[in-house]
């Protein structure tokens, strides 16, 4: 995660102010996609609940303010707050939006059983918690057990060849062999000549001397801004670049 800020070309109608499309590598897509497993408490504390359209900041005010009196004891209020991320696989992505503080229990949850076996229905009863207590006999629930992850079945296209190896070590969520395209509302596809030509066509593009390729350092800043018009705009892109005009110069 020592990437701080990527590098995007954005193929712009200076014309009619808009993106259509960047042009990004894998860590950008990493980013995007990753997205997509911050917990709704995350992305509140992100984007501020002040400044939070909708109700979700209010929710989250008033989870924040209701006395633990009202909370179930087994449950924290940290869970729904300071949520955990914990996605497989998802190393080596780009630092791109803020660390934040999240839930106390910080270490990884194992799973356990009846630490006494005194019935044999006690093995039925798996607990996150060593210190649960089997419902069956009541003894403490201390001895731990290993989750077995489905094994998954590379798929069979041109990019696997490459060694299952080398693309644990490379990490993320997809594969650094090609470029890809961002539409203005985050649609997400491999970059195409033919892809290109087609979208020019769909945006009734006719003056090609109004294109221009812009390069952007997209950094933490601008990943805050497109996680909150993520929520709000379906020309995400185009809020960043024109809202914002700065670490961008020509091609």
């Amino acid at each position: 995660m020592a990437t701080t800020k990527v590098s995007l070309k954005f193929l712009v109608d200076v014309r009619g102010q808009r993106v259509l499309f960047a042009e990004a590598g894998k860590d950008f897509v990493d980013f995007l996609f990753n997205i997509m497993s911050l917990p709704i408490g995350t992305v509140v504390r992100l984007l501020n609940k002040e400044v939070m359209v909708g109700s979700l900041g209010k929710l989250y005010e008033s989870i924040e303010k209701l006395s633990d009196v009202y909370m179930q004891p087994f449950q924290d209020k940290d869970a729904l707050l300071k949520p955990k991320v914990l996605i497989s696989g998802a190393n080596n992505l780009p630092q791109l939006l803020p660390n934040i503080e999240s839930s106390k229990d910080s270490k990884h949850k194992g799973f356990y059983r009846c630490g006494g076996l005194n019935y044999s229905s006690c093995r039925s009863y798996i607990a996150e918690d060593p210190k649960a207590t089997c419902p069956q006999c009541r003894c403490t629930m201390t001895a731990p057990v290993q989750l077995v992850e489905t094994e998954k079945k590379a798929p069979s296209n041109s990019l696997s060849s490459f060694s299952s190896s080398s693309s644990e070590a490379e990490g993320g969520f997809v594969k650094g062999v090609v470029t890809y395209m961002v539409m203005d509302d985050l649609m997400v596809e491999p970059m195409s000549t033919i892809s290109s030509i087609a979208l020019l066509n769909r945006f009734n593009v006719k003056d090609i001397g109004a294109l221009e390729e812009k390069t952007i350092k997209f950094g933490m800043d601008e990943a805050v801004k497109l996680l909150k018009a993520s929520l709000q705009s379906k020309t995400v892109l185009t809020d960043i670049f024109f809202g914002k005009r700065a670490n961008v110069s020509g091609p």
